[in-house]
């Protein structure tokens, strides 16, 4: 069913709004995925806060025009489902994974502040840590001088109490 024109602006602004806040958009061709594996997916995409939306090229050209996105205008062409997210790595990660398992699903491209990725740039975005498992081993770098110095200094009091024994 084709959209009026009132319904047409009302989608250019809705992924517009998107868009602001983005920080990474994915591309994807789903040529021939099932309803269900594509109703999967919308799941995973809503666990992970990232907006995935089947979208004329046109209106997402429309949406993208203007902004740090519009590189990627060369690259609507064909059936895609848009993924939107404003954490930096989301959108790659939640397509990626699914690719693994859905060889129907293609990654055709992406955009990352402003910079085009390619797919093998939107795969190599997709298998960086998350946030909270950067933070861990930031941490843990952190405190790796401070424990071994704490060891050093438990074996060296350990030492003084057998010689003094």
């Amino acid at each position: 069913m084709s959209l009026n024109l009132n319904d047409k602006k009302a989608v250019v602004a809705e992924v517009s709004a998107k868009v602001a806040t983005a920080q990474t958009i994915v591309l994807a061709e789903y040529r021939g995925i099932e309803v269900g594996h594509l109703t999967k997916l919308r799941e995973d995409a809503r666990k992970k806060h990232v907006y995935l939306r089947v979208l004329k090229n046109t209106l997402a050209r429309r949406a993208v025009e203007g902004t740090a996105f519009s590189a990627l205008a060369s690259e609507m062409t064909g059936p895609l489902i848009y993924a939107f997210s404003e954490d930096a790595v989301a959108a790659a990660k939640v397509l990626n994974d699914f690719a693994k398992g859905n060889d129907k699903l293609v990654i055709k491209a992406g955009n990352f502040a402003g910079s085009s990725l390619d797919k093998a740039a939107v795969t190599a975005l997709a298998n960086i840590p998350s946030r909270e498992v950067l933070i861990a081993q930031l941490l843990g770098v952190m405190q790796a001088p401070v424990s071994g110095m704490a060891r050093v200094l438990a074996a060296i009091a350990a030492k003084k109490e057998a010689e003094a024994a």
